[in-house]
């Protein structure tokens, strides 16, 4: 079975980092085949959004205008482990962050999946709090 676990999130200043992990298992890869992994976030009362993406085979990567700058999505070289560097963080940066998958093909072009709908594996998510 497939599973997302997420980890490292916690309490923290505005203006400092945190680094969350996504250690995944289950996922197959075949040839031809790889996985766009990606972060999103909900806050209370507000829709889940999209944060950053990664795709494994080539570790393309797409962020949102919220974040671009401050957060930097990466993965494991041998582990199948995707991380979300998170620095200068804001307030409004708090929120249950989610670890999600999304089969993909490998040699296409490159696009970072935004919709909720488009992944088909979550992990269960980790709270980030960011105080003033």
């Amino acid at each position: 079975q497939v599973q997302l676990v997420e980890s490292g999130g916690g309490l923290v200043q505005a203006g400092g980092s945190l680094r969350l992990s996504c250690a995944a298992s289950g996922l197959t890869f075949y040839a031809g085949n790889t996985y766009i992994m990606g972060w999103f976030r909900q806050a209370p009362g507000k829709e889940r959004e999209f944060v950053a993406a990664i795709r494994w085979s080539d570790r393309n990567t797409g962020y949102a205008d919220s974040v671009k700058g401050r957060f930097i999505i990466s993965r494991d070289n041998a582990k199948v482990r995707v991380y979300l560097e998170m620095n200068s963080l804001k307030p409004e940066d708090t929120a249950v962050y989610l670890c999600a998958a999304k089969i993909a093909s490998s040699g296409r072009r490159w696009y970072a999946p935004l919709r909720e709908d488009e992944y088909g594996y979550w992990g269960q998510g980790t709270q980030v709090t960011v105080s003033s």
